[in-house]
Formats: structure tokens, C-alpha cells, sequence
């Protein structure tokens, strides 16, 4: 069953024009992405787009080889259709949370590298700490809107405990975190993001607030509308839910 969703506008956060104008080298993506979120009923809808980005020892090769603006960039074109500032909160993490910035529509070109090159050294993986600096940003912002955290990694947690905690507490916020990984598909790394997707409701979490998508050894070869389809197709059904138990409005 689809979910009824409540929209705010008609139309996308911000207009075809303005984009032209502001990332001409996006258009594309955020036609694409506004494809995907019409296809899965959120057309008009609007929320505010995190992006997590992994910043540990193994994901050099995904830095050097543009995965990670390549995202970067289609979370943009995502972001311009939900919410109307043209900003995306990035944080980048690893054995600590390495940096809390910013990616926009005006200065996304190269913009990652800009950041990782002001960074330290390559860590571990500390899920936990990366959430709780998305959700220290959200509640400081003030914002009433329900979030979509786009959260990558290429592998497990060094705290499993921590990072199944803090996803059951945050199920009584209105984010939802999309997990996607990159790496080797039959890697083992990957059966805790599995098991967040399938944590126990209500058992352990009030409501499904996790979603998990494989993205492979090289996430650029997804093609535009399958990668947004697979962001957003769990976020109407978590809608509904988080509508239902008074989590959003």
C-alpha cells in the first residue's frame, strides 16, 4: 500500500531555473531525482538532507577516485528537490567526527576534496559518534521538517553496541538514516547494516527509521535512477509511521 503523504508545495524546493543557475552541472540529477521522488509519491514533499560520509583508512581509494563527490553530488541534486536552501550538512567521520560542514549548490564542484584536505588522519569506524552529531545539527537548527540522513560507509562499526543504541533512540526523532554502503557486495562487513534494517519494531525502536542498500566496489556505476529510488523508497513508509505515532506533524 502506498503511503498518503502530506505535501507542502506543488513543485520542487527549487525551481528548475534556479538550479540552472546556480549548478548548471547538476540539472541532470535533479531531474532525475525529482523522477524518483514523484514514482515514490513525495513529489512536493519537503524535508531537510543529511550526508554521513565515511572518512576512514579504507575508503582512501573512494576519495581519490571521486565516489565520494560523485555522491556527493546526487544527494545535492536530491537535496534541491526537498528543501529550499540549497545546502546539504555533510559530516565526515571515522574513529571521531572529523568534520561538521556544509556542501552547496553554488560551491559543490571539487568540494569534498576542498574539506578532506583541510582533514587529519584516516580513522577507524565510529557510527555512533557521526549520529549524534547529525542529531546534535538537526535539533540546533531548530527545524520542524523530518530529515533524510544519507549515511555511507564501506563497513561495520568498531562499536556495534553504541550504533544499534543510537539508532533505537533515534527512532523517537523525525530522521530517517538511509545507510549505503560501498565496497565488495558479499563482504561479511556489511551484516550489521543488514541487521539496523531489520531491527525488531516495536521491540526495540518505535518505528522502522533505517533503511540499507548495497551500492558496490564502484558506486559510480549505479545509474542515476536506480541510486535515488533506492535513497528514498523506504522514506514514505517511515513517513507514514513517524506521522502515526505523533513523531512528526
Amino acid at each position: 500500500m502506498v503511503a498518503i503523504l502530506r505535501r507542502d508545495t506543488g513543485g520542487p524546493a527549487i525551481s528548475l531555473q534556479k538550479v540552472e543557475q546556480r549548478a548548471p552541472a547538476l540539472v541532470s540529477l535533479y531531474k532525475s531525482a525529482g523522477v524518483s521522488l514523484r514514482k515514490h509519491s513525495l513529489d512536493g514533499y519537503r524535508a531537510s538532507v543529511y550526508l554521513v560520509l565515511d572518512y576512514s583508512g579504507s575508503m582512501r581509494d573512494y576519495y581519490k577516485d571521486g565516489s565520494v563527490q560523485a555522491l556527493a553530488d546526487r544527494v545535492l541534486g536530491l537535496s534541491a528537490n526537498l528543501d529550499d536552501d540549497g545546502v546539504v550538512p555533510v559530516v565526515f567521520f571515522s574513529t571521531d567526527v572529523d568534520a561538521v560542514t556544509d556542501i552547496a549548490l553554488e560551491n559543490h564542484h571539487g568540494r569534498v576534496a576542498q574539506i578532506v584536505a583541510g582533514l587529519g588522519h584516516m580513522g577507524k569506524t565510529s557510527y555512533h559518534l557521526a549520529m549524534d552529531a547529525v542529531i546534535d545539527h538537526y535539533l540546533d537548527s531548530g527545524s520542524t521538517a523530518p530529515a533524510l540522513v544519507i549515511f555511507q560507509t564501506d563497513g561495520g562499526p568498531i562499536n556495534k553496541l553504541a550504533a544499534e543504541r543510537y539508532v533505537c533512540k533515534a527512532a523517537k526523532l523525525p530522521l530517517f538514516w538511509q545507510f549505503v554502503g560501498f565496497g565488495n557486495t558479499r563482504s561479511t562487513q556489511f551484516d550489521f547494516l543488514r541487521k539496523l534494517d531489520e531491527l525488531a519494531v516495536p521491540a526495540k525502536r518505535l518505528v522502522d527509521n533505517a533503511g540499507y542498500f548495497h551500492a558496490g566496489l564502484d558506486p559510480r556505476q549505479v545509474p542515476d535512477d536506480q541510486l535515488y529510488d533506492r535513497l528514498v523508497g523506504e522514506f514514505p513508509n517511515w513517513l507514514a509511521a513517524a506521522r502515526a505515532q505523533g513523531i512528526i506533524g
